[in-house]
């Protein structure tokens, strides 16, 4: 079964922002500067938090993983052009 999450981070070390980045693009939908959308099983969020986990400084950088609900109507306002498949739009 899959879920929705929003993984959402502060990485002060460029080079580990961009390994985060990098990651995250595999495995989600950019939609805001430092916020992915993932659609995850449950061996996919624990690889991820692994994945994040060995790449990033705890003591420095800040990293969020929401979960959202199956059944989510988002609302898009302005610039919001990359909508992850399965989304509602509610305008």
């Amino acid at each position: 079964m899959t879920a929705n999450y929003i993984v959402c981070y502060d990485i002060r070390d460029e080079r580990r922002l961009t390994r985060v980045y990098r990651y995250l693009k595999q495995s989600g939908v950019h939609i805001q500067y430092s916020v992915f959308h993932c659609r995850l099983t449950w061996k996919d969020l624990a690889e991820l938090k692994n994945a994040i986990g060995a790449i990033i400084d705890e003591k420095e950088d800040d990293v969020r993983i929401y979960p959202l609900p199956q059944e989510m109507k988002v609302t898009v306002m302005g610039q919001g052009d990359r909508v992850p498949e399965g989304i509602v739009l509610s305008l």
